[in-house]
């Protein structure tokens, strides 16, 4: 492909060279730098691509795209631009054939709900007869084929290669998680979204290398609202009006309140999870009725998974689908159905008690799971949790106060230590929940030992939740990730503890 070809979106300088050079690979990282190639030279949060620009001379590169003003020897090419990030976003669309104006694109962004929204949507295309993709926090799905995730955005590069491979594939639509850092990092850089969805918006991603503060963390999120012909929008979220300034899309809004397009009422928490109920646990869900302005029917809709954020989860997802024209019973019965990995996820191993996971991994997180899972009335509440290293002390002070307030019992346990030693994680977990006055709670370092212990001692009517972890299914320690799964570990432990289902 002609370096011209590749610019064609795209303000810039030709500095040295010719645009009439031929390329032949696209490469952001001087490792993957090959003969032919056009380096973009990122400069990033560790490391500028500017410092590797001999280095990528050497290996043959044949295009050098800049921000800064360099000197590089030989006979190559040499483009300036004002934003590194968008630059590569627009070339990799190219590189790929602009994949994403061929299919039908989703985005959904917000601090909470947009995993299992996704799942929701997926779920749904795919029995419609739509064949989707999906791209997000746990995996990237292209028919057949399930990738694991590192972000719940991939760099530009990755997810237009992602669509090129979806739309040969015979994929006609995607659905995917558009974080802030997405937002921000430019990794969507160049998408015209079908649809862009609003979930809710909470303090979350603040400070270190993130966001500097709430309002950039908002100012980014609300980016998506010029990138899509059509919006969707929690009109029950504090910062709904925030959310909208600056909007060029057409707007629907969903929410609890009369004046929306999309409005659920007569919400009922179904199943319970006491003593006296404690084998209907693993059947805990929402109902409720939906009404549209753009519709005279109402709707009858039950979902299998417990909390009233499902509730705004689900919605989301019946909105997305009906824009999109999907029969709303084949909407109705997949949501029926539907489960997402590590998301307020049951492991059944007894009628007596409920063992939930869940990726609660943050004070905002794991209040809405507690306040949630208390709202169906266990028994007792017992929550196993513990919080990763070399990631903020106040997230594990903070934890640790809710989870003393909204627990009846916490096992304190390891989750990914990365270089800090579990202990001392483990001790500014204590000095939060500490400050909680008659706080119960225990500690035991080994995870897979803290989920026996609390299986090994429960109660009848109890309601066991394992968080932090959720989908995750390792454990990072000095480097290095060891295989981990809460839910292979509960299982583990029943058999060992010679529980089955129904003892």
């Amino acid at each position: 492909m002609k370096l011209e070809k590749l610019l064609e979106r795209l303000d810039y300088v030709l500095l040295k060279g010719s645009t009439d050079t031929e390329i032949t690979s696209l490469a952001y990282d001087s490792r993957k730098v090959e003969e032919g190639c056009a380096f973009v030279c990122i400069s990033g949060t560790v490391t500028d691509g500017h410092t590797y620009i001999e280095d990528a001379a050497r290996k043959g590169a044949k295009a050098f795209i800049v921000t800064k003003d360099v000197e590089v020897c030989g006979d190559v090419s040499v483009v300036k631009v004002k934003d590194d990030r968008l630059a590569l976003a627009l070339m990799s669309a190219a590189w790929f054939g602009y994949p994403a104006e061929k299919l039908t694109t989703i985005g959904i962004t917000g601090t909470k709900g947009k995993t299992t929204t996704t799942y929701m949507v997926y779920d749904v295309l795919n029995k419609s007869g739509i064949k989707t993709g999906l791209i997000g926090t746990i995996e990237t799905i292209e028919g057949e084929t399930h990738i694991p995730s590192s972000h719940s955005t991939p760099e530009s590069y990755v997810i237009q290669q992602h669509f090129r491979e979806m739309l040969d594939d015979g994929i006609k639509a995607v659905v995917m998680e558009v974080s802030s850092q997405g937002l921000k990092m430019k990794r969507v850089g160049g998408i015209l979204f079908d649809i862009g969805v609003f979930t809710n918006l909470e303090p979350d991603h603040i400070g270190g290398s993130e966001h500097p503060d709430f309002d950039d963390y908002l100012a980014c999120k609300r980016m998506l609202f010029s990138q899509c012909r059509k919006g969707i929008a929690n009109k029950d979220d504090a910062h709904f009006e925030e959310m909208m300034t600056g909007r060029t899309c057409e707007l629907f809004t969903l929410g609890t309140g009369e004046d929306c397009d999309y409005r659920a009422k007569d919400i009922v928490l179904t199943g319970t999870m006491n003593q006296s109920g404690a084998a209907s646990a693993a059947t805990a869900g929402v109902s409720y009725t939906v009404v549209s302005t753009l519709h005279e029917k109402e709707l009858q809709v039950y979902v299998d998974i417990p909390g009233r954020f499902t509730v705004y989860n689900s919605l989301t997802a019946i909105a997305i689908c009906d824009i999109l024209g999907v029969k709303p019973e084949i909407t109705l019965k997949s949501l029926k159905q539907i489960k997402v990995k590590g998301r307020v996820e049951t492991v059944p191993i007894s009628e007596r008690f409920t063992v939930m996971v869940d990726y609660a991994h943050n004070e905002m997180a794991l209040r809405s799971v507690l306040k949630t899972l208390r709202e169906y009335d266990p028994k007792r509440l017992v929550c196993v949790f513990g919080c990763g290293g070399n990631r903020s002390r106040e997230r594990r002070f903070s934890m640790g106060r809710v989870s003393g307030e909204l627990s009846d019992l916490t096992v304190i346990t390891s989750d990914n230590p990365r270089y800090e030693k579990p202990e001392d994680i483990i001790a500014d977990i204590i000095t939060g929940i500490s400050e909680v006055k008659d706080a119960a709670y225990e500690v035991v370092e080994d995870r897979y030992e803290a989920i026996k212990h609390v299986i090994s001692n429960a109660k009848d009517g109890d309601l066991i939740l394992i968080a932090g972890k959720g989908h995750e299914d390792y454990q990072e320690i000095k480097g290095v990730k060891y295989h981990m799964d809460d839910r292979e570990m509960i299982l583990k432990a029943a058999d060992e503890l010679g529980l089955h289902k129904g003892a």
